[in-house]
């Protein structure tokens, strides 16, 4: 089955860096994120990956293009018509189509354009700046045991400040900490598509969470795999800092391959 990851939007909201790489490539751990992304699938036994491609898609494809020179010991010998050794190659069992897929396009544009590398076969998509433990084989078989067209991996994320109630008029009537229940039950990527939903895509404007989404969502074709796990999304700044601690400390829930 293969993987879609989206990897080709302007990252503004980590500007600090997406200024200079896009935001997929940008390193956790001395590795791009995509590649931790990839890897999780790859533990789980799945190896072939579509990248949807856009703002600075040239680094992404220039990275796998030299995969090898950057993973694993070379000696170049300019003595001898500049000759060069790769030791102790370092490789992934991965087929990479790299495909691009328009600078401005929405999720739902680019999931389209990416249809003839899919043909009629249920497909996975994932996120390209977020990591998480979800078991992929179990997800996987929940997909197929309901038989509706997609199923999105559901996270709770705990809402992080004070809750405020305001008047009309501007006045604040109430104020109180947060609590279980204003945790928010969100879209944490890691789907399972059938192929009918390309018939659910039109062009490059197309938001994949909205029209495309909802409408599944009223047909009941919609599923929630719920993961109690860790998930992370990196979003800014702080958000890189935290994921690269915990790798730093040896506790990202993510690494699984490194447990083997």
């Amino acid at each position: 089955m293969k993987v879609v990851i989206l990897a080709g939007g302007l990252g503004t909201r980590i500007s600090e860096e997406s200024h200079i790489r896009p935001k997929p490539m940008i390193e956790i751990g001395q590795k791009p994120i995509l590649w931790h992304i990839m890897k999780e699938y790859s533990y789980h036994g799945f190896n072939e990956f579509i990248i949807c491609c856009g703002y600075k898609q040239q680094i992404i494809k220039e990275w796998f293009a030299n995969y090898y020179l950057y993973n694993s010991d070379v000696t170049f010998d300019f003595t001898k018509e500049n000759s060069m050794e790769v030791h102790s190659n370092v490789a992934e069992p991965w087929k990479v189509t790299l495909v691009y897929t328009g600078l401005h396009t929405m999720t739902g544009g680019r999931i389209k354009r990416i249809q003839p590398y899919i043909g009629d076969e249920t497909f996975m998509l994932t996120y390209g700046d977020a990591v998480s433990d979800v078991d992929i084989e179990k997800l996987v078989e929940f997909h197929k045991s309901h038989k509706k067209i997609a199923t999105m991996t559901a996270v709770t994320i705990d809402q992080q400040f004070g809750v405020l109630e305001i008047e009309p008029d501007g006045l604040i009537s109430k104020f109180r900490e947060k609590d279980t229940s204003d945790a928010a039950v969100i879209n944490a990527g890691y789907m399972v598509l059938e192929p009918q939903i390309f018939d659910y895509l039109e062009d490059d404007n197309t938001v994949f969470e909205r029209g495309p989404i909802e409408t599944l969502s009223k047909q009941g074709q919609l599923m929630a795999y719920k993961h109690d796990g860790f998930w992370k999304c990196m979003d800014t700044q702080r958000d890189k800092l935290c994921l690269e601690n915990l790798i730093i400390a040896d506790q990202a829930p993510w690494m699984k391959w490194k447990k083997k």
